[in-house]
């Protein structure tokens, strides 16, 4: 080997013996356990977001509803809004039946 080849490959194996020592890893998997938990905030922010996202979008289903229903049914109280994502059995203890599909 030339000797510029020679000393670049005896430095970058003193770089990884540094790096990839048993004695650095060894260290680091003691410290481990003390290190500071990751901050839940950015869970916690998306999942609001997404909660009020869905609150909102049913406000405006709903209200596209009622007056949808307003325009075929003009002053008539605007019965329950059939659950769109649920088909099976919906029984209502207080009210009147649910209206066929829309």
């Amino acid at each position: 080997m030339i000797p510029y080849k020679w000393s670049s490959y005896l430095w970058r194996k003193y770089a990884d013996h540094l790096y990839y020592g048993w004695k650095k890893n060894f260290l680091w998997i003691m410290l481990e356990p003390y290190r500071r938990p990751r901050s839940i905030t950015p869970l916690v922010a998306i999942y609001v977001a997404g909660f009020y996202t869905g609150v909102v979008g049913a406000a405006i289903t709903e209200q596209l509803y009622k007056e949808e229903y307003w325009e075929e049914h003009p002053g008539e109280y605007v019965p329950i809004m059939r659950p769109k994502c649920y088909y099976g059995p919906w029984r209502i203890y207080r009210g009147e039946e649910l209206p066929p599909n829309m």
